[in-house]
């Protein structure tokens, strides 16, 4: 028996200069339930732009994004977005932080008891539980972003989008971030889309993979991985995708 997607995207376009060239065209994806789908492309191919339409935060030009088989119209209650800068509020203390939003219109109405359980929760998960007093400009940059993972875990997600979350951060961090990711999805079985620039890094993260290119971007590559995680030590196995997806972002920048 198939299983509806969480989240699909049906020949999503998007030109935002009217009758200028499109930045994408054609998109198509589904996203099952606990999946950790990585998109990769160029600087400036519409990853960013491709996320923010997933989110509901910008209108595709044609196309339509379904949460649940319903159409987004605008920010989705099922829907967490976080982005390379952690944007905290200075003003607010850790724990304000990761509640801040939970009160907003779109957002389901929680007691007063509700809303400090799913702070608590979503702090402990990052391991901060001893910063929560503490104001951003305390954290160390590994700790923000931390932060603004629990910010989005406080609201129990259905679907995470990520746009290259870890990018600013040191090696050894960024794995600490990584693995975090993991164990959230598989925690709360939490659908997630990553933003990388990183192709080790959607092969350590990843079920799926997808290449964007062109222009107008579209999907110019896919693979599925299948290796449990983490993945660590399927050097060889990894190694050989690597060299595909480089090949088939040559060959496209060759032809463009």
């Amino acid at each position: 028996m198939s299983v509806s997607p969480v989240l699909e995207a049906n020949a999503i376009a998007l030109n935002y200069a009217g009758n200028g060239p499109a930045v994408l065209e054609g998109f198509d994806f589904a996203l099952q339930a606990g999946e950790v789908v990585s998109i990769l492309g160029a600087s400036g191919v519409g990853k960013s732009s491709l996320l923010r339409v997933m989110a509901g935060l910008q209108r595709p030009t044609d196309g339509a994004v379904l949460v649940n088989g319903i159409a987004v119209e605008g920010a989705h209650p099922r829907v967490a977005i976080a982005f390379q800068d952690p944007s905290l509020l200075p003003w607010l203390t850790l724990e304000r932080n990761v509640a801040f939003g939970l009160d907003f219109k779109h957002q389901p109405e929680l007691s007063g008891d509700e809303l400090r359980r799913r702070v608590d929760t979503a702090i402990q998960d990052v391991g901060l539980v001893h910063a929560r007093r503490h104001y951003p400009a305390q954290l160390s940059g590994g700790m923000a972003q931390r932060t603004a993972l629990a910010r989005c875990l406080a609201r129990r997600p259905e679907i995470l989008l990520l746009d290259e979350p870890f990018g600013a951060l040191d090696e050894v961090t960024r794995g600490e971030m990584q693995h975090l990711l993991l164990a959230v999805v598989r925690t709360y079985r939490t659908a997630a889309v990553l933003i990388t620039h990183d192709i080790d890094e959607a092969l350590l993260l990843s079920d799926r993979v997808l290449l964007l290119g062109g222009a107008p971007a579209s999907e110019i590559g896919a693979w599925r991985i299948d290796l449990p995680k983490p993945r660590e030590d399927y050097v060889a196995e990894l190694g050989q995708i690597r060299i595909e997806i480089l090949r088939t972002l040559r060959d496209t920048a060759k032809r463009h």
